[in-house]
Formats: structure tokens, C-alpha cells, sequence
């Protein structure tokens, strides 16, 4: 088909009423025959007024919002250096404008809809800009800046125009810069590019006085503006939309990328830019892999950055907003105007992947978007219909634009003219980040424009060397998963993995709880160790009833790996029992008379205790199974009984005490602590809590929760004494007098009761002197923090976090009286004593700081695994990443966890986020738990988890 020929088709197509055009692009689509293809015709006499383009259409929306804002400017500035002609220039923008209607177009609202107006002459005049007359050489740069943000800043009026702008400084003699901002429905950075190429020669042709020979405009931008339409109208939407639809799916997810902010409702726009280096090198082998993959370097550097994305966020379906040109046609070529569409690459990122199968799969995905370019975005949104927020921008959340030229392409070697393009600082961002890159003959460029709303210079760059991190690991070996692809460089690997986990060696040796506190009986034997009520009991008493006991529960047949349960009221008898049991070289589990007889009972018949001590009144209520032995205290004679320790065979891995989950992911399973991991942790904690013998701490939480146990455990180890509340919840008026009555100096406390003891230090004033509040198992705000710090001043508010399989709270965070959240909510804190933590994402690949992803704990201060259950905390075990010849383990439970995504001890918390259960490190404890019965071998398997992650382990 001639050019004539289609130019007919094209004329008589568009001139359709919609009905009829819509059956002649079923007849045009009958016979293979694309309206993408044909020239685009002139009908404007035949309308009454002249629509906008889509994209135009949004930005009028746009700017009514935010009149404003120039987040929708579009500016270059060159530097000019010869003897400038300003009369020539002036001359030269004024054939530029004549040339193209979009220069002297305004936009107005006709019967209720916007339209293009386009003026037959709009003179624009060139502004003479001036530097101070005073400003030192050494500050003219950055003056010449702030004239060009100045400029930038500047609104335009889309109703009345002009909606360009030139801005001329004479620096020297010889010496210029042209600054030129336009608004972008009238523009996009191919139109800049052509407007300064075209002024440029315009301009020489001036200085020497001979007519310039610019191509023919088949058309102007409103020509184009009405082809869209009336195509797009006509069905074509529909057609490039089905591919999208299948492109894109029904569900639309925002991309989680770590923030050092949460987002703003509406945000500012304030952006910033890092620049990243790419050496000759890197840039020669990335353009060798390229062709060896028979990609281009657009898609290779693509499917790193959704790599990037990947990894740093967990998502598997990442998608990048990527502009394109959308020029596909002859007469646009040289047109000024807003074409620039903007297409949603998505791509599939599996941590099992090879690189080189995603790289094809991005192959396809942008030739397939090639290919069906013409849909505007704007409609894709409106097909779409995506979650809809000021916050974020819809369908993507990240934007790469890649470019063929120099650096600068607005550098040009013109004879008599020699043309810089200046650089400056960036201060708007569009999206949360956008990674440009120009590929040219001296190899690439990068950089990073962040939204300053959500991110700090240093998370981006960060960001930027991980990113060429991936680049270099690719190159040196393109067959990997995308899992094995290396992110983080060698020191700073080493620096999570050795320095920040190094081991703590001050708290990993030293005597059990139970040898401890007979060290203090023995050191301080008179002084107070328990309060309760009227009633108080010295170390010397405690040790000697403790010891009686313990001989008592010898002979009846207690030992190590014996598990006692114990129900007693809340009192002495509570704590001087839980104190036998491990003198006798037992273990214990605690058991709550006030909860449900339905849980006691599964308690008692799931754990195997072997003997069951409490007191002949509790007794008759207890659902005790038939055949466990009972001791009742009240009825024994203890008098009778050597007041010193028994022999106690118990070593630092046998068990000391059994905790139970409380079962809100199913039963409820009994978690398994040795003596040597609670004595450590004691120690601990004794230490970050700075506990002396001159501290009482009161004891409030029930002793069947396993916070209890570090909470009776550390003061008495550290010879201080300690204040047990009544069985019955005591109010915050009652916490407040018996703290002040007893001199407390330490009490831990769930968030929610720490925020009503404040809320009554408020009202009531004189709060106890305390040195440490505590606490723990939900997250605290930064409101309720402060209003703790504010009204009850303790010396130190401690955070403790931990699940139950880690001994209670291998994590703290300690603040001072200066110490603020910093975030939403408390911190989690740093590790405590002989510990490790790590935070890796599915594929146990180390994550740097401020990634969230899984935490891993290891170290000596974990459990010993799940009682009775060898399957369950066997296929729990996945391989250690770090080869240190260990395995990780990792909880069954669910935990909501607030987090900023930096799920780090030294982290700071501002958001919720789910923690897809803990995985503890058990080191040298495998080879035991792997004879356990139940548990045929050390095979590892891999399946897909409910959530769709890989999980590893031994199969049982």
C-alpha cells in the first residue's frame, strides 16, 4: 500500500462517527491492517475544538490539583561559550514557536471538557538572568544553580501561557546559559532534545544570515492528539488492553520497598539523586553478556534491577514503570509534544531461578510491550483499577529509564558554537525511586532519584552498591540462580556475619541459676531475697527451704531429665518449689491454677511429667490424670530434711524447665530450656539491666509465661531481692503503692498495663523511683513510650523481645532518660549475651541492614526444641548458610511483628509487617536431637510452604 493509499484509509477511518469507525477497525483488524500503521491524517478544520491527549489530559488534571507544582516541569540548561549573538537567539526562538504549535498552545475548558488552544503568534520573549554583583568566583557555580532551580520553580499558567519559558545568563563575555523549562503536556524530553537541536541551527543560521532548511512537519501535536482518540475510541484500546489485562492480572500489589520513613498521605514530591560509577570495565563485560544473551543492554540491566527489587523486598512480582518514546511514526519524529508513554514491565522473580531464564522471560516481556506501546497509560489505570492513593503511584512504584547517548546528550559540537549541558541536583521525585541509565561511547552512566519523603541519601546508597554488586556477580558467573546471585560485597558480609555477631564470650561460662543464688545464701546470707505480703524470706532461708525440698523430691524419684510440674498460688512456696526442682537436678513446668481445667489437663497428659507438686486444697481442683504421682507441700514434713544441696547430677544441657506455647497456632506445644542457656541469659540480662544486691524487683506476671522465669531467675542470681504480687491482678493503684512501699527499683510489665500505671503516675503524680521499667510481648508506640518516660522517669525503659524457642528475650532494646523510639514504635533492641542474629530472606541469603526479611537466632541462649515433638522440631532445621557446620531451626508460629522491615537488633520499628515464624540456630545440640526417636535421618527435602516459601529440612 502506497503512502497515499493509507493516508485515505487513515483520513476516512478518523472522519467516522464512533460506530462506524468501530466496524471499520473490525474490517481493518479482518484483514491484518493496524491503524499503528498508517499516516496520521489532518481533520482539524472538520471539529469544533481540539481534544487533548490522554496524557496530556492527565496532566491538566494534575495540575488543577497543584497549580503550583513543578514536579512537572521539564528543564535543560547549556552552556553557551562563544560571543553570543542575543538578537539572533531571540529571532531563532521565535521560528521555533512559529514552527511548533505546542509552544504557543494554551489549554481551556469548553462545554466542560478541557481543549487545546493554539494561538497564531504568542511572542515569548528571552529573560536576561543576573548574578550578583559581589559573588565570588568560588560560589559561582552554585549560584548559577540556584538561578536554574529558580527557573525550574517557577509555575506555569496552562490557561493563559506560555507554557516555555528561556532564561539567559551572561557569565562573561564568551560566556552564557541557556536555561529552558516547559511544562510537560506541551513537552517530553525527545521534544527538548529536538527544540535545542532545532534552535541551534536556527540561531546560526541568523548569525550568518542564510535561511535554514528544517524537514517538513507532516503534522502538529493536535493532529496527533485527535488520532489517538478517535482511534483509541474506536476499539483500539480494547485490543492493546487485552494484552495488558493477561500482562498484568487482577491484582495490582504495591512494591514494599524498606523505608526509612512510612508514607506520607499526600506526599511532597522532594526528590534527590545519587550518582552511581560504573568503571570501562564492568561496562564492557556487561555489554559482552548482553550479546552472548542475545538481549539487549536495556533488558539485562532490567532484569538486575528487578533482581535488586526482589531481594530487597521478598516480592516475587516486581514491576518497573519504564517510559518509551512512543515515536513509532515518521512524522512525530521531529514533532514537540508530550508522547512519552509509559509502560508496567512485570516481571517473575524466583529465588531458584537461573539469571539467564529470567533474562529471557524479561525478553519477551518487553518485546511484547513493544509491541502494543500505544495504549495510554492512563487508560491502562482507569482498565485497570487499581488500589488508589495519594501515598504511592498507581499500577508501579519504580521507574527505570534507559537512554542511548552520552552522558550529556545535550552536548553538541556546532562549528562557532561550543554547547555544554549542565548538570544539577535534583529536588523531585515522581516515584519512590527511579533508576536511570545512559549507555554510550564511553561506556555507561547511572544514578538514583529518591523521594526524600521516604528514604535517607545513605539507605540509596546502599541501595546503588548492592545494585553493582548484582552487576559484577553476573558477569563473573551469568548461570546462577538468582538466589546464589551475590548482593552484598565481601566486608560487608563479614561485618553482619563476624563483627555484629561476634560471639560474647563474658557470658558463656559460669554457674547454673540454682548454684548461683546458693552462692549468694552463702555471701549475703541474711539479706532479704523474697517479699510477699507481710512475709519475707532471706537467701540463707530460701537456699535452706530449697534444699529440703529438693531432697524430698530426690527420693521421690527427681532427677535430671525429670520434669515436675508445679501448681501453687503465686507466694513463697511458688518460687522456693520452682528453686528445689533444679537443685534436685530436675526440670519443672509451672502450671497456672487459674487457667481453664481443659488446658491444665492437656498440660499434665502432654508434657509426661512425672510428678505433679502442689497443695492438698489446689489439689482437689486440679484435672490430675490418673497415675501421675502428686506431692501435696502442705502435708510434707520437710523439717526432717539435710539443709544442704543434694547431690545434683544436672549439667548445663539438661533440661531445666518446660514452657508451653500458648497455642494460638494449634495445640499448644511445650518448649524445652536447658540450664545452660537460661544461666547464661541471667547473666545477661543482669548485666544490660546493671542489677545489683541493692535492687528489688517486683514480680508480676504469671509464672506459666516464660518472661516469668527470667524474672525470678536474674534478680535472685544477682543477689538482689524480689517482690511477688497477690494471686489476684493487682490494679495500677495498687502496683503504684506496693512499688513505693517496697522500694522496687525493677519491674517488667505488659505494654498495656505499663500504659495504665502511667496514665495513673499522671493523674496521681510522685512516681516510685524506679530504676528499670520493662516490657514486652506486644509492640509499644512511641506515644505510650512517652508518656511512660514522661510520667513514671525511670532511669531506663527496656523493650524485650523474643519468642519463647529462644529463651525468653534474646533481643532488648535499653533507652535512656534521653533515649526517644525514633520510629512509631520501639525498637526490638540488640542481642543479648552468647547469641547470634541474623536477618535472611527465603532463600537464607544474608540480608544488609534495613532489608526485612526472616530472623534467624543462633548462639548458645536458644531452646532445646519442641517437647515430645522430634518431627516438628526436626523439620523445623534448615542448613546453615554461613558454614559453620551448624543448622538453623525454625519455629512453627505465626508472629505479627512491628517492624520498619529492618528486622535487626540494632533496627528501628515504624511499621507492621509479617514475620513468617523465628528459625534458632541449635549448633552443637544437633547430633543429640537427631537421635531422638521419630526423626529417621538427616535428610534434607524442600516444599513449598502454605505461603508459597521454600522450607527445609529433615524429612521424619
Amino acid at each position: 500500500m502506497d503512502h497515499a493509499s493509507a493516508l485515505r484509509i487513515a483520513q476516512r477511518f478518523i472522519a467516522l462517527p464512533v460506530d462506524k469507525r468501530r466496524q471499520y477497525l473490525a474490517k481493518m483488524a479482518e484483514q491484518k491492517v493496524s491503524p499503528g500503521n498508517l499516516p496520521i491524517p489532518v481533520i482539524r478544520e472538520q471539529l469544533d475544538s481540539l481534544p487533548l491527549s490522554f496524557a496530556q489530559e492527565r496532566q491538566w488534571f494534575l495540575w488543577q490539583l497543584e497549580p503550583g507544582s513543578s514536579a512537572s516541569h521539564i528543564p535543560t540548561a547549556l552552556r553557551l561559550r562563544c560571543h553570543l549573538d542575543t538578537q539572533a537567539l531571540q529571532q531563532a526562538f521565535d521560528a521555533l514557536v512559529a514552527r511548533h504549535e505546542t509552544l504557543r498552545t494554551t489549554f481551556v475548558v469548553e462545554e466542560e471538557r478541557p481543549c487545546q488552544r493554539v494561538h497564531g503568534a504568542l511572542p515569548i520573549a528571552i529573560e536576561p538572568l543576573h548574578l550578583p554583583a559581589t559573588l565570588a568566583p568560588e560560589h559561582q557555580d552554585a549560584q548559577v544553580q540556584a538561578l536554574i532551580e529558580q527557573q525550574i520553580a517557577r509555575p506555569f499558567d496552562l490557561e493563559h501561557g506560555p507554557l516555555v519559558r528561556l532564561g539567559l545568563l551572561t557569565v562573561a563575555d564568551d560566556e552564557h546559559v541557556l536555561v529552558m523549562v516547559q511544562h510537560h503536556i506541551v513537552s517530553d524530553g525527545w521534544s527538548m532534545q529536538v527544540m535545542v537541536d532545532e534552535l541551534m541551527q536556527l540561531y546560526l543560521g541568523f548569525v550568518h544570515g542564510r535561511a535554514v532548511e528544517l524537514p517538513a512537519l507532516p503534522i502538529q501535536y493536535a493532529d496527533y492528539a485527535i488520532w489517538q482518540r478517535r482511534w483509541m475510541e474506536a476499539g483500539g484500546s480494547e485490543q492493546q488492553l487485552a494484552y495488558w489485562r493477561e500482562q498484568l492480572g487482577a491484582h495490582q500489589p504495591v512494591l514494599e520497598l524498606p523505608t526509612d520513613r512510612p508514607r506520607a498521605a499526600q506526599p511532597s514530591l522532594r526528590g534527590a539523586r545519587v550518582d552511581l560509577p560504573i568503571d570501562s570495565a564492568l561496562s564492557e563485560a556487561l555489554q559482552g553478556l548482553a550479546q552472548q544473551q542475545q538481549v539487549t543492554l536495556f533488558m539485562l540491566l532490567l532484569a538486575s534491577f528487578q533482581v535488586l527489587l526482589h531481594r530487597y523486598t521478598g516480592q516475587t512480582d516486581i514491576r518497573v514503570g519504564v517510559p518509551n518514546a512512543n515515536r513509532n511514526r515518521v512524522e512525530t519524529d521531529r514533532l514537540l509534544g508530550f508522547f512519552v508513554n509509559t509502560q508496567v514491565l512485570r516481571a517473575d522473580v524466583q529465588g531458584a531461578l537461573a539469571f539467564p531464564a529470567l533474562l529471557q522471560q524479561v525478553k519477551q516481556t518487553v518485546l511484547g510491550a513493544q509491541a502494543h506501546q500505544d495504549l495510554p497509560f492512563e487508560q491502562l489505570v482507569e482498565a485497570l483499577q487499581p488500589d488508589r492513593s495519594l501515598s504511592h503511584n498507581p499500577l508501579f512504584q519504580v521507574m527505570y529509564n534507559h537512554q542511548r547517548q552520552g552522558r550529556d546528550q545535550r552536548t553538541r559540537q556546532v562549528p562557532g558554537l561550543d554547547i555544554e549541558g549542565l548538570f544539577w541536583e535534583s529536588h523531585s521525585a515522581s516515584f519512590d525511586l527511579t533508576l536511570d541509565t545512559v549507555e554510550g561511547e564511553d561506556g555507561l552512566w547511572a544514578s538514583l532519584t529518591y523521594a526524600c519523603d521516604l528514604f535517607d541519601a545513605a539507605t540509596i546508597e546502599r541501595l546503588g552498591r548492592h545494585w553493582l554488586t548484582l552487576l559484577r556477580s553476573l558477569v563473573a558467573d551469568p548461570s546462577r540462580c538468582i538466589a546464589a546471585l551475590p548482593m552484598l560485597a565481601v566486608d560487608e558480609h563479614e561485618h553482619l556475619h563476624a563483627v555484629r555477631n561476634a560471639p560474647d564470650l563474658l557470658h558463656a561460662d559460669g554457674p547454673l541459676v540454682h548454684e548461683r543464688i546458693a552462692q549468694w545464701a552463702a555471701q549475703t546470707p541474711q539479706a532479704t531475697a523474697l517479699l510477699f505480703g507481710e512475709q519475707r524470706m532471706s537467701f540463707a532461708q530460701l537456699d535452706q527451704q530449697a534444699n529440703r525440698l529438693a531432697h524430698a523430691l530426690v527420693t521421690a524419684g527427681v532427677g535430671p531429665e525429670v520434669l515436675v510440674g508445679i501448681a501453687l498460688e503465686r507466694g513463697l512456696e511458688m518460687v522456693v518449689s520452682l528453686l528445689a526442682v533444679l537443685k534436685a537436678g530436675g526440670a519443672y513446668t509451672p502450671l497456672d491454677p487459674q487457667y481453664p481445667r481443659e488446658r491444665l489437663a492437656y498440660l499434665m497428659q502432654d508434657s509426661g511429667m512425672a510428678l505433679l507438686l502442689s497443695d492438698s486444697a489446689l489439689m482437689q481442683r486440679l484435672p490430675v490424670p490418673e497415675g501421675l504421682a502428686t506431692l501435696a507441700l502442705d502435708h510434707m514434713d520437710l523439717a526432717s530434711q539435710p539443709c544442704h544441696a543434694p547431690a545434683n547430677a544436672a549439667q548445663a544441657d539438661n533440661l531445666a524447665y518446660v514452657i508451653y506455647t500458648s497455642g494460638s497456632t494449634g495445640l499448644p506445644k511445650g518448649v524445652a530450656v536447658a540450664h545452660g542457656p537460661i544461666a547464661m541469659h541471667c547473666r545477661a540480662i543482669g548485666e544490660r539491666y546493671e542489677m545489683t544486691p541493692a535492687d528489688c524487683e517486683l514480680h508480676f506476671m504469671s509464672f506459666a509465661f516464660d518472661g516469668a522465669h527470667e524474672r525470678w531467675l536474674t534478680p535472685l542470681t544477682h543477689g538482689a531481692s524480689l517482690l511477688i504480687r497477690d494471686p489476684q491482678l493487682w490494679t495500677p493503684e495498687q502496683t503504684y503503692a506496693a512499688m513505693h512501699e517496697h522500694g522496687v527499683t525493677v519491674a517488667a510489665f505488659p505494654p498495656v498495663y505499663l500504659q495504665q500505671l502511667a496514665e495513673h503516675a499522671e493523674r496521681d503524680g510522685n512516681p516510685p523511683p524506679m530504676r528499670v521499667y520493662c516490657f514486652g510481648g506486644d509492640a509499644v508506640s512511641e506515644a505510650s513510650y512517652a508518656m511512660a518516660r514522661r510520667a513514671l522517669r525511670p532511669t531506663y525503659i527496656i523493650n524485650g523481645y523474643g519468642p519463647t524457642e529462644t529463651v525468653v528475650t534474646p533481643l532488648i532494646w535499653k533507652a535512656g532518660e534521653q533515649d526517644s523510639c525514633g520510629a512509631a514504635y520501639a525498637p526490638i533492641g540488640d542481642r543479648v549475651g552468647e547469641r547470634r542474629a541474623y536477618v535472611l530472606d527465603a532463600d537464607l541469603n544474608l540480608l544488609p541492614l534495613a532489608i526485612p526479611g526472616e530472623l534467624y537466632l543462633g548462639g548458645q541462649g536458644l531452646a532445646r526444641g519442641y517437647l515430645k515433638r522430634p518431627g516438628l522440631t526436626a523439620e523445623r532445621f534448615v542448613p546453615d548458610p554461613f558454614g559453620n557446620g551448624a543448622r538453623l531451626y525454625r519455629s512453627g508460629d505465626r508472629v505479627s511483628l512491628r517492624s520498619s522491615g529492618i528486622i535487626d537488633y540494632l533496627g528501628r520499628i515504624d511499621r507492621q509487617v509479617k514475620v513468617r515464624g523465628f528459625r534458632i540456630e541449635l549448633g552443637e545440640v544437633e547430633a543429640r536431637l537427631l537421635a531422638v526417636p521419630g526423626v529417621r535421618e538427616a535428610v534434607v527435602v524442600a516444599q513449598a510452604g502454605p505461603s508459597g516459601q521454600q522450607l527445609v529440612g529433615y524429612v521424619v
